[in-house]
């Protein structure tokens, strides 16, 4: 399994446990491929994330729906 990048790390230090449950594969399929990097939609009643190649390998965006 690869390892998480620091920028990844940092951006799970401090979440509640179902927030690193929801991200995290994204983040380690992000780590696998090292090509690009994760949107994260946060919504009320939604959180997301996906891969986005407009996004370099190793950031991580917020966005809402």
């Amino acid at each position: 399994m690869s390892e998480l990048p620091a920028s990844y790390k940092k951006y799970l230090e401090g979440r509640d446990e179902s927030f690193v449950e929801t991200i995290r594969p994204v983040l380690l399929q992000s780590a696998a491929e090292a090509e690009m990097g994760v949107r994260v939609v946060i919504d009320p009643h939604v959180l997301q994330a996906h891969l986005d190649e407009h996004i370099p390998y190793g950031q991580i965006i917020e966005d809402i729906d």
